[in-house]
């Protein structure tokens, strides 16, 4: 069953396992969402039965190389290079991954969540998916906007541009690898090649932009 509208309404219940990170005041004012609460803890008399489990579920290979790995230090690990939470992460690749012509299945991922990433270990309701869903884009949005703005202010030079793209970009190649994305050598360069020939051209857009409205205000004082 698709959860899009459905999501919208009713609240989660809470537990400790998932609670609000400690460090959210390190983040922009104004890109948090209130934190979704988990369902019930997976050893629960509400814990799916295995044979209950959703064959694409039982099929999905994600997070395999954070098997174990306990979410304080996913968590950790995204904060200090990201303005997301290991939850929003999570549950981002699986709206992604379980999207259907009608919408996400945001009652399967919740259900199933302990099942489908390793270092979560509750079940959401389709509520607490759809805030953490939201949350994500939210901050992607924030964060885009900062970024591109910095690139086109002309604050960063067309060298400290690139390197800033080959960094962020190797973080993000990082995080996809840790999904299980598999990236080959001729991919990674093609696409490094490809984002940084697309900075160079907003950058260069943007400076011609910044000239043609300085050249205008010189216009207009002449006159004057």
């Amino acid at each position: 069953m698709d959860d899009d509208a459905e999501a919208s309404t009713g609240g989660p219940r809470r537990t400790d396992a998932d609670a609000p990170d400690s460090d959210a005041g390190s983040e922009p004012d104004g890109t948090d969402s209130p934190e979704p609460t988990p369902e019930t803890g997976t050893g629960g008399p509400d814990a799916p039965d295995a044979s209950d489990t959703p064959p694409d579920v039982q099929k999905y290979a994600r997070f395999k190389k954070v098997d174990g790995a306990q979410y304080d230090r996913v968590n950790d690990f995204l904060r200090d290079r990201t303005y997301i939470t290991a939850r929003e992460w999570a549950i981002a690749r699986l709206c992604a991954d379980f999207r259907t012509e009608t919408g996400v299945e945001m009652t399967k991922i919740g259900e199933n969540l302990p099942e489908l990433v390793p270092f979560m270990t509750d079940t959401y309701t389709p509520q607490a998916v759809n805030q953490a869903r939201s949350s994500f884009e939210q901050k992607v949005r924030t964060s885009g906007a900062t970024f591109l703005y910095g690139a086109m202010s002309g604050f960063f030079t067309a060298e400290e541009l690139d390197e800033l793209m080959y960094e962020v970009t190797e973080i993000a190649k990082f995080l996809l690898e840790v999904e299980g994305v598999d990236l080959s050598v001729e991919a990674e360069m093609e696409a490094e090649e490809r984002i940084s020939s697309v900075m160079r051209e907003v950058r260069e857009a943007s400076s011609d932009l910044r000239a043609d409205e300085l050249s205008e205000d010189d216009g207009e004082a002449d006159d004057e």
